[in-house]
């Protein structure tokens, strides 16, 4: 989809998150 959701910007920096750990 073209639009990004609030959810979808969670997801990514929830990934963000566990990768710098």
């Amino acid at each position: 989809r073209v639009s990004v959701g609030i959810e979808d910007i969670k997801d990514l920096i929830a990934d963000l998150e566990q990768a710098l750990e």
